[in-house]
């Protein structure tokens, strides 16, 4: 049976007082009193959720009354009321911490109304600070950060599939934290005393993976000289995180829908079958369902995984998240480096926000970690950012780069680029350097704009051209 919030109602007249009572003990547990002093010895011996008092009382008044039970350590939500209601009565109210302020008669359908949606929001200030506290506590600097709605959704998901047994599918860009949303799950479920084991599938040949995995028998293979115990053994009683799922060979993948189907596996090269007492957790950063439709990942297996899909949102989908993401890795990585650094300028943290992020909270980790190692100030600025990122700071340097004002992001990026290459004579590595990149991102940003090593600036059309 739900628990009834429970009313301490303090008021000093007696009909107003019992009235209360009458009206709202059908809802709610009350408990009466009629003074502020005892009050506050009503509520060390039994917490109320609320305090509806009086603004005027003997003795101690009602203000009084609210400072001294915020500091309480069950801090009931205070509403306070008057007969002598006006605007400095009011201020002075929220200012000392009340809810709310009702003047006298009081209307008993608007007080139900602030009850309702006063305890409505102490319950999700209540969930949502005891999931962040959770995170916060288990994965200290690793946890998820961020404030924006898709966040806040992603939480409640967490919070949901959780304590379920659940198999999990998390979906997301390279870069969005699908492992840290994984081993939040796993730190909020009942299993969050056992291990947690990560698997990223893409590192290992098809040949190792299956051993990784079910482990094996002395003698299995050449090279095998003793048993081996796979990921699945290492997990009992746990969690078994199994990161680019779609990476698997065929063979893997049937080996893999046994287990679901019948948490029964054998080590490579052995008889014994071993239950597989654990819960899966995979996280893939393709479109499986369309991988499982073209036939090359297996459709059963594909709806096995996918039980309960959690997508984990890009970076471009929380731009607003940016500023926290980037104070978090200052702090970070100022304290790695032994940097006394601990501000940025709002022109940077704007180009930051405005830049498209295409590696995700990963990109802007690196990023940060690069500024911070090659900042010579104790505010970061715009002169830290990488050089791919300047476009972004509200156009600086884009006209001098042939950069049209009004170009998209993407644009912008890719005529960077195309810049530094015709400057640097079509020389990848002295473009990647004037753009403080790596070769390699490099590489990657071409293959992704579809752009050839080296292509003419576009000419300034003539005004004939331009009137056609």
């Amino acid at each position: 049976m739900t628990r009834r919030p429970t009313i301490l109602i303090v008021e000093d007249e007696k009909n107003t007082r019992e009235g209360l009572d009458r009206a709202l003990r059908r809802n709610y547990q009350t408990l009466l009193t009629d003074s502020g002093e005892r009050a506050l010895q009503v509520l060390d011996e039994t917490p109320a959720d609320i305090i509806l008092s009086d603004l005027r009382l003997p003795g101690m008044d009602g203000l009084t009354l609210i400072k001294r039970a915020l500091a309480h350590d069950s801090q009931p939500i205070c509403i306070l009321l008057t007969a002598y209601g006006s605007i400095e009565s009011a201020v002075e109210a929220m200012k000392a911490g009340a809810y709310d302020f009702l003047t006298k008669p009081v209307n008993l359908d608007q007080l139900e109304l602030i009850l309702q949606r006063a305890l409505r929001s102490r319950q999700l200030e209540s969930e949502n600070k005891t999931l962040r506290t959770q995170l916060d506590n288990k994965f200290g600097l690793e946890a998820i950060i961020g404030q924006t709605p898709v966040m806040e959704e992603l939480y409640k998901v967490i919070q949901q599939v959780a304590p379920s047994r659940a198999t999990v599918l998390i979906q997301g860009e390279s870069g969005t934290g699908k492992e840290l949303v994984a081993n939040a799950i796993h730190g909020l479920s009942p299993r969050a005393r056992g291990p947690f084991i990560a698997v990223h599938c893409a590192a290992l040949p098809p040949t190792l993976l299956e051993s990784e995995l079910f482990g094996h028998e002395k003698g299995a293979f050449t090279g095998a000289v003793e048993r081996r115990r796979g990921r699945f053994e290492l997990a009992e009683g746990g969690t078994l995180f199994l990161d680019e799922i779609s990476e698997i060979d065929p063979s893997t993948q049937v080996k893999l829908l046994r287990v679901l189907e019948e948490r029964k596996f054998e080590r490579v090269g052995g008889q014994e079958t071993i239950d597989a007492d654990i819960r899966l957790i995979t996280a893939t950063n393709r479109e499986l369902r369309q991988l499982a439709q073209a036939g090359k990942f297996r459709q059963d297996l594909f709806f096995r995984l996918n039980v309960v899909t959690i997508t984990a949102p890009p970076l471009r989908d929380r731009v607003n998240d940016i500023p926290l993401l980037a104070r978090r890795f200052m702090g970070e990585f100022a304290r790695e480096n032994n940097k006394p650094i601990d501000d940025i300028t709002s022109e940077a943290l704007n180009a930051l926000m405005a830049y498209a992020w295409p590696g995700n909270v990963r990109e802007l980790r690196n990023a940060i970690e690069r500024m911070i190692v090659m900042a010579h100030g104790a505010k970061l600025t715009v002169h830290d950012l990488p050089a791919i990122i300047r476009p972004a700071a509200a156009g600086q340097g884009a006209s001098s780069l042939g950069i049209k004002s009004n170009a998209s992001l993407r644009d912008a990026n890719r005529q960077m680029i195309v810049a530094a290459l015709d400057t640097a004579g079509g020389n990848r590595t002295k473009a990647a350097r004037q753009l403080g990149i790596s070769r390699r991102t490099l590489h990657r940003k071409l293959n992704e704009f579809g752009s050839p090593a080296r292509r003419t600036r576009p000419t300034t059309p003539s005004p004939a051209s331009a009137a056609t």
